[in-house]
């Protein structure tokens, strides 16, 4: 468990959210005085599947991933968060119970906003509103992409597509970054093993699309090549 604060308006990660950018002054001032931060360790769960919820969270810092469990004790990845993203937002809305565990990856900053907060935010704000229904429309088809990820794709074309995300997300230097998961939760995201997640790697290294230093260093040298292989181009 970590310390619990109230964001300041230097720190509110609200302003980090393509969502509630160009939000009124007054509205932002007030969602930052009812928003909480609060810090989570490697592993530490936010919540499991089938809590109920009404809070809405925003990651500042770090990375969540969201999993289900099968009948089996199985952990399959269905998303990762990255800074910015927001999630929780279906029990919010709906009262539903979540439908999946959010655990953080790595140090993790996340900020809070409670339903009666937001959603008195929500009714005098019109086009904070709009920007969330299309929110909405972009999880249903990231959804979508997810299901495609997983049932159409080989395996070489689901880990171009996932470095590709990789390389947007953290926003790599000259084409490097550091792979933010471990290769078994990078098999379980695309739905394969990790044995087969390094032999497609080293496949990815020899025809010199990517370069590795150590396990988890990442240089991307053709990425229109990967573009291509994941059927991005």
């Amino acid at each position: 468990m970590g310390c619990e604060h109230c964001c300041t308006h230097d720190s509110s990660c609200l302003t980090t959210v393509p969502v509630f950018k160009g939000l009124k002054d007054v509205d932002l001032i007030l969602l930052q005085k009812v928003t909480r931060s609060r810090h989570f360790v490697k592993g530490e769960v936010i919540f499991h599947e089938g809590e109920s919820s009404e809070t809405l969270f925003v990651i500042n810092e770090g990375l969540i991933k969201l999993t289900k469990m099968s009948a089996e004790g199985k952990e399959q990845i269905v998303r990762l968060l990255f800074p910015g993203d927001f999630f929780g937002l279906s029990s919010l809305l709906r009262k539903d119970r979540h439908n999946v565990n959010a655990e953080a990856v790595g140090n993790t900053v996340i900020c809070s906003i409670e339903k009666k907060d937001f959603l008195k935010t929500m009714e005098t704000n019109a086009d904070l509103t709009y920007r969330f229904l299309l929110a909405l429309s972009d999880r249903l088809y990231q959804a979508d992409e997810s299901v495609g990820l997983l049932s159409l794709m080989e395996v070489e074309q689901r880990l171009a597509r996932v470095l590709i995300l990789f390389h947007e997300k953290m926003k790599a230097d000259l084409n490097a970054f550091t792979l933010p998961i471990s290769k078994k939760d990078l098999a379980s995201y695309i739905g394969t093993t990790p044995e087969s997640v390094s032999r497609k790697l080293l496949a990815f290294v020899s025809k010199k699309w990517i370069n590795m230093n150590g396990r988890r260093q990442i240089q991307i040298l053709e990425l229109d090549q990967l573009k291509m292989i994941a059927g991005m181009d």
